[in-house]
Order: C-alpha cells, then structure tokens, then sequence
C-alpha cells in the first residue's frame, strides 16, 4: 500500500510544479551589447558612442569636481513607437553588481541631454550623460519607456580616448618634447 500514500504527494507536488510555471518569468538574466550596437528595449533603441573620464568639468573659480571622476557618456536614444514617451535614467552596474545613478546637475557638461528627456514619435535624442564613479569596468543599463526590459551595454575602463598632449622633460634641457597618447584603434 505504500503506493498509494505516494500518491497524493505526488499529486500535489505536481500541482505546486505547475502552478510555479504559471507565473511570470523567473529569468532575470539580461543581453550585454557592445558600445556601439544597436539596442532596442521596448520602444526604445539605444546606441552608445564614446565614454569620457574627465578629473573635473570646467575650470577656475566655476570648476565641477566630483567626488570619484566624472564619466561622461555620448549615446542616442530613438522613439520607434507611435507616441510621445519619456526616455528614463540610466545606471551603471559594476562587476560586482553595485551600481551608480545617472547625475541630475549636467552643468557645464557639453551636449548634456538632460535629466528629464521626452521624445517624440520617429524622433531621437543624442548627446551626453553624466555619472560620478570610479574609473573601472562598468556597464550601462538602459530600459525601455516604462522603466522595464532592461539591456547592458558592456563599456571598457578606456583612459585613452582624446588624450590630452603631455610635454616630456628632455635630457638636454630644452623645452621637452610633446607626446600624445594613441587613441585606442
């Protein structure tokens, strides 16, 4: 008779199987893209272009200087739905899941697209975000109109992107000689 106590155990924990597939989707695991791809998140289609650490923003007595560096992100988000709608914040995720939010104050920051960003339909916005952060290996989550569908954008820790000239002390005593950085290829 064993089998048949079995049974209703049996019974229920297929019950309990059944009703866990049922329910929304458990899979948290979200597409990295590389800076450049396309990504699209609901009605949302993101491209970003170029990063920037930056030490302050500004100069003189009006400088800007965060509290880790400024990063600075050029990307473009583009309206493919039929209606007006809100491209919301952004966030930076680190390798170990911590992340930073995108800074309200873009003062001073050039083609700063803003804190509160609508776009038409068939329209797009383009220019800079702001974060303060650490200089390290992040990824930008970005998710569509309603804050859903979330999407990564792995970015590289790159220092060598529009490095500025640097002037090299010379053995002779001269002036020095300028060098410039590489730019990453």
């Amino acid at each position: 008779m064993p089998p048949v106590k079995a049974f209703p155990l049996s019974i229920a924990l297929a019950a309990l199987l059944f009703l866990d597939s049922c329910g929304p989707s458990r899979d948290t695991s979200m597409k990295i893209f590389d800076m450049g791809s396309r990504v699209e998140a609901g009605h949302l289609v993101y491209t970003v272009f170029e990063t920037q650490w930056l030490p302050q923003i500004g100069g003189g007595d009006t400088a800007r200087v965060p509290k880790n560096r400024f990063f600075v992100i050029r990307l473009s988000a583009v309206n493919s739905g039929s209606e007006e709608m809100d491209v919301p914040n952004l966030t930076l995720v680190d390798d170990r899941g911590q992340t930073i939010d995108e800074l309200q104050d873009g003062d001073q920051v050039p083609q700063w697209i803003g804190f509160v960003r609508r776009v038409k339909p068939a329209d797009s916005i383009s220019g800079n975000v702001l974060f303060d952060a650490e200089p390290k290996h992040y990824r930008l989550r970005v998710t569509d109109e309603n804050g859903e569908k979330p999407a990564l954008v792995d970015i590289p820790l790159n220092f060598n992107a529009d490095a500025p000239p640097v002037s090299l002390p010379s053995s002779t005593g001269g002036s020095g000689t300028e060098f410039r950085t590489p730019a990453k290829k």
